[in-house]
């Protein structure tokens, strides 16, 4: 729907629009999204009958003041079952509560998401780092299936696995929900294996390492801990973690830094990362699960591979010429709490991918591979 606000035409967004190609702005190897005003809806909880509009948002939602969101009620930004309210309006349970706002998504790294196989019912693409895969949080259209729309026009997706945010590599896409159907039954059956490489700290063992330990998630923390204890082991109460197993090989090192398999036997959150941790050679540039071993030297080498890797986004032939040139604006919106800025507060665009990668995913009758990425090689 359309509104006119202080002499500005706004297009309101849901859900339901797609990510266009112009809704892209590259700056320094960095992928932002234009702001676009967006429609929130949510249903009043039990817990929030009783309060007052202001109330209810200065209490459940802090990213923003009071005085905004009293201004928000007033110029009807703030709607209770599609109606503007007085900002006394007392809140009822199961209300329809809509928040119509300036949204600024998180930018990512400015690289493609390259397609590496397509067919009638499947997509598989090189994932870039720090891209989520799906909409999640304050992402919609910075992610994986957003751009393969933009770009591609290809819609609709359904992923049949995930990679971490800071994650790269092979990503396998059905292209239909009885295909992902059928991938998801063969993950369930145990009849998917699964391969990323990563980038240790030290000289990793020459003999292959099984690691068998449980992994807890902690989702307020955003980070697991690895527990002590057998597999098969369903009942202790004394451990909270999820039965968790990865196989690690060697494949190189010179000393400082080894290139490890991992082949990770259950898909558990951060698994691959806290049982490398546990080994004594967490991923060099991973500083939620870095010990305190991890020199100053390992972490002065990630910050050079940082520059050399930006200057190579901005020569990147495989980018359009366009994306580094481009300097479109977009409308400052005078209640927005984040304009004039790109990016909302809180994210500056500097962050780098972990050096972890997928690089294959095998079931009954098929193989999906993805090319190494440079950080792989030791030379």
């Amino acid at each position: 729907m359309k509104r006119n606000r202080e002499n500005m035409e706004i297009v309101w967004q849901t859900p339901a629009n797609p990510p266009q190609r112009h809704d892209y702005i590259f700056r320094s190897g960095i992928r932002y999204v234009k702001p676009y005003y967006f429609e929130f809806i949510s249903h009043a909880k039990n817990r929030w009958a009783g309060k007052t509009i202001v109330d209810l948002f200065a209490d459940e939602f802090k990213g923003r003041n009071r005085d905004y969101y009293d201004s928000a009620v007033k110029s009807g930004r703030i709607q209770v079952d599609g109606k503007t309210v007085p900002v006394l309006y007392i809140v009822q349970s199961s209300q329809k509560i809509s928040h119509f706002v300036h949204r600024h998504e998180p930018p990512v790294m400015g690289l493609d998401v390259t397609i590496l196989h397509k067919a009638e019912d499947v997509l598989t693409v090189c994932k870039p780092a720090s891209v989520p895969v799906h909409p999640c949080g304050q992402y919609r259209k910075n992610t994986v299936v957003g751009i393969l729309q933009a770009e591609h026009d290809l819609a609709p997706l359904f992923p049949v696995h995930r990679l971490d945010r800071l994650v790269s590599g092979l990503l396998i896409l059905a292209r239909s929900a009885s295909q992902a159907d059928i991938f998801r039954q063969q993950i369930e059956a145990g009849a998917v294996q699964k391969q990323y490489i990563a980038k240790v700290v030290g000289e990793f063992p020459k003999e292959e390492q099984i690691v068998n330990l449980r992994v807890n998630f902690n989702a307020r923390e955003g980070r697991s801990t690895a527990e002590v204890g057998d597999l098969d082991e369903k009942d202790s109460k004394t451990l909270n973690g999820k039965a968790a197993c990865t196989k690690f090989t060697r494949i190189c090192t010179n000393g400082k830094y080894s290139i490890v398999s991992c082949h990770p036997i259950t898909g558990r959150t951060h698994q691959i990362r806290v049982h490398l941790q546990s080994t004594g050679h967490p991923i060099a540039n991973d500083t939620l699960y870095l010990t305190d071993y991890a020199d100053n030297s390992s972490r002065r080498s990630f910050n050079v591979v940082k520059s050399d890797h930006s200057l190579k986004v901005n020569s990147n032939d495989n980018c359009n010429s366009q994306h580094e040139d481009s300097n479109e604006g977009f409308d400052i919106d005078p209640m927005c709490t984040n304009c004039p800025n790109l990016a909302p507060i809180g994210y500056d665009g500097s962050e780098e991918g972990l050096w972890l990668h997928c690089v294959r995913y095998s079931g009954p009758d098929w193989v999906y591979e993805c090319p190494h990425p440079d950080w792989a090689s030791l030379n």
